[in-house]
């Protein structure tokens, strides 16, 4: 990964099939096929703090809420159907946050395109 976490951020989701980029409220966001939003860079849209906010399976986003309030938390608009806010200005591990945009793509991406994934 890079030391720029939009770049990271971008590698990341633009590596899953039939994943593209473009902006969404004014930030970088990365959509299935170009329909379905799967993640949204957060550069200060809502607060003074560097996020992204994910789609997430059920219970994901409470249980790491809960378990670490400094790296996750409930977004705004989108919290309310299971989104999950990944803070970037603290320190992250880049496996793991790999493991949590690729379960938000497994979210929303159809079942056909999931076997594309190694």
């Amino acid at each position: 990964m890079t030391d720029d976490p939009l770049e990271s951020l971008r590698r990341l989701c633009l590596g899953l099939p039939e994943s593209t980029e473009r902006p969404s409220h004014g930030e970088p966001a990365w959509f299935v096929r170009g329909k379905k939003m799967f993640v949204m860079y957060a550069d200060h849209h809502h607060d003074d703090r560097l996020a992204f906010w994910c789609a997430a399976p059920p219970g994901v986003q409470e249980a790491l809420s809960a378990e670490a309030p400094q790296r996750f938390f409930r977004p705004p608009y989108v919290g309310h159907r299971g989104w999950l806010g990944v803070y970037l200005d603290v320190p992250q591990d880049w496996a793991e946050l790999t493991e949590i945009v690729t379960d938000a793509y497994r979210t929303v991406a159809p079942k056909h395109l999931l076997t594309r994934l190694e």
